[in-house]
């Protein structure tokens, strides 16, 4: 057979992704909040950017649906920007698909030392934090969670766990001395009070915070209180999700 009369390869357009991602501004970016939520100076700081171009690239990332931004709950004139996992998700299997690359799923990853949520409460966040990296990781991660004034565990963080078939119902709240030993080789702060009253003390190789919006803050009826609880789940199981990618490109060792 000739190459003429081979069967034609048909022409596959540049996904828009490829457009939108392949910025090295807005690449870097990305890969700073694909570890912890940041706001604009932070990641003037980290980037070594001016704050004018990174305010340009997180708006046209935010305007992809990529980034989104979050009013801090500990100070409402501070903005946290986060990585929308999930529309990243979509972005990149829109890339895999136009080539249509094989897909595999990564495998749960095993640590040195615990991983430690914090919120203020420990009542629903990190508790539900909790709950997904102990079950995503099948139990090989040493998982813990605390908050600076603990609370009993919210009867809707448990109701909406068991709707995603895990049992939470056993967990109680502590405090973080309780929970120091072994020390942790990753700390994640899922509430801005949290990371606002820990910041100076958190003492851990890699300190991350997610800015998770408080489920327990919101107000209204029964059905409106548990739409915000199962958006904290889904979230954190997102965010959860992409902790497990990114630990094992890294060696961390508490001691």
């Amino acid at each position: 057979m000739t190459l003429a009369h081979q069967h034609p390869i048909p022409p596959s357009p540049m996904p828009e992704a490829l457009r939108l991602l392949g910025d090295e501004t807005r690449w870097r970016l990305i890969g700073e909040l694909r570890w912890s939520d940041r706001q604009v100076g932070e990641l003037c700081e980290r980037l070594d950017l001016p704050q004018n171009l990174v305010s340009y690239h997180l708006g046209v990332l935010r305007q992809a649906g990529l980034v989104r931004a979050h009013r801090s709950d500990a100070d409402g004139r501070v903005l946290y920007y986060a990585l929308d996992l999930a529309a990243l998700q979509r972005q990149i299997q829109s890339i895999s698909s136009a080539l249509a690359l094989p897909t595999r799923a990564a495998p749960p990853s095993s640590m040195d030392g615990p991983v430690l949520f914090i919120c203020t409460r420990n009542s629903a966040r990190s508790q539900i934090a909790e709950a997904w990296l102990r079950h995503l990781s099948g139990g090989r991660i040493i998982t813990r969670s605390a908050g600076t004034a603990p609370a009993s565990v919210q009867p809707l963080a448990i109701q909406v766990m068991a709707e995603a078939g895990i049992d939470i119902g056993y967990q109680r709240a502590k405090r973080i001395a309780d929970v120091i030993e072994p020390a942790p080789a990753v700390v994640v702060t899922v509430c801005d009070l949290a990371r606002e009253e820990c910041s100076a003390t958190l003492d851990a190789p890699l300190c991350l915070h997610w800015s998770i919006p408080d489920p327990v803050a919101v107000s209204g009826s029964e059905s409106e209180r548990l739409a915000a609880f199962r958006a904290a789940r889904d979230e954190l199981r997102l965010r959860v999700e992409g902790l497990l990618g990114l630990l094992p490109t890294i060696s961390i060792n508490p001691n």
